[in-house]
């Protein structure tokens, strides 16, 4: 697991419980106790999964593709990540790590464990490259990899298949996919938290109540 992902739910989980006090959240014309918003979630759907998968680039290149590099290359400090590095380390998700496993869950060989993920292999890999270039391979790889997810119809016996992963133990294909979703959402929460940190001094008292320049 990313640790931009890990980051992402340890700060729900801390929002939840500094918001349990309080009685009622308000979305439009619906109340909801805090409480109960908190702890919704929402089955696993492959169809809708995707949908938030094949938007991904999308997005991405929405947000980035043409931007000053101070946007795309600043970070929040020594060991942390750009939102250049970001879109390196998605790309390497789409060449070694979903597909890659989901083909060794299905195969359901003797040997089911999956290789460690390199967290890191995509800062000598795209040395010198550009984050057009970057962008593009994103969109091509992820283009490819969800017409072959779509192409399998996979049924719902086959995501209760299992796998092993190098850390966790058993998992199933249902999971590795929801990972996927998930990982691709904490990564643009990502994006936006370091690019919306550059300007951390520059709102002056506006900090106050900018909970995402301290995320």
């Amino acid at each position: 697991m990313c640790e931009m992902v890990e980051r992402a739910q340890v700060d729900a989980r801390w929002s939840c419980t500094l918001a349990a006090g309080r009685q009622t959240v308000e979305h439009g014309p619906f109340h909801q106790s805090l409480s109960e918003w908190c702890e919704s979630t929402v089955n696993f759907d492959l169809p809708n999964g995707m949908a938030i998968l094949e938007r991904t680039p999308r997005v991405l290149d929405a947000l980035l593709s043409g931007l000053p590099e101070e946007w795309t290359t600043g970070s929040e400090g020594a060991e942390t990540w750009s939102p250049y590095d970001v879109v390196g380390h998605l790309i390497d998700g789409e060449l070694t790590d979903w597909m890659a496993r989901l083909h060794i869950i299905l195969k359901q060989g003797h040997n089911r464990r999956f290789e460690p993920f390199d967290r890191f292999r995509h800062i000598s890999r795209n040395k010198g490259r550009t984050l057009g270039d970057l962008l593009t391979e994103f969109r091509q790889l992820r283009e490819k990899n969800l017409g072959e997810l779509r192409a399998l119809d996979l049924t719902a016996a086959q995501l209760q298949l299992t796998g092993e992963h190098p850390a966790f133990g058993g998992v199933t294909l249902e999971q590795l996919l929801a990972t996927w979703v998930a990982h691709d959402l904490g990564h643009l929460a990502q994006i936006m938290r370091v690019m919306a940190k550059q300007y951390r001094d520059a709102v002056g008292p506006w900090e106050a109540y900018l909970p995402v320049l301290h995320r």
